[in-house]
């Protein structure tokens, strides 16, 4: 009989909930300074998870979670970088009507 597969869980920066880590989006602080989403999950600096919820987006890019996760002050411009980019995996993983 096979051994269960261990799989990785990590917590959302913004409501605490743990879920698969490939559920979550990564937020990475790289060693530049600059703040950005790391799809592959394997890109170098200090990282933070944040689950799909808009109001955990809200709260961690808006309201700071996500600053005092990753030690830094994020610029509006990098904030922006970061909303534009939930709103594209949100409008990738929802369904297009009609099609399944």
């Amino acid at each position: 009989m096979a051994k269960p597969r261990h799989v990785p869980e990590r917590r959302c920066v913004a409501c605490g909930q743990r879920a698969p880590k490939r559920d979550l989006v990564r937020i990475v602080r790289t060693p530049q300074g600059t703040v950005q989403a790391d799809s592959t999950g394997k890109s170098s600096g200090r990282g933070a998870y944040m689950c799909s919820s808009m109001d955990c987006w809200d709260k961690g890019v808006r309201r700071g979670s996500l600053e005092r996760s990753l030690q830094i002050a994020i610029s509006p411009r990098d904030r922006e970088v970061l909303l534009d980019y939930f709103r594209e995996w949100v409008a990738l993983a929802t369904p297009v009507e009609g099609q399944q």
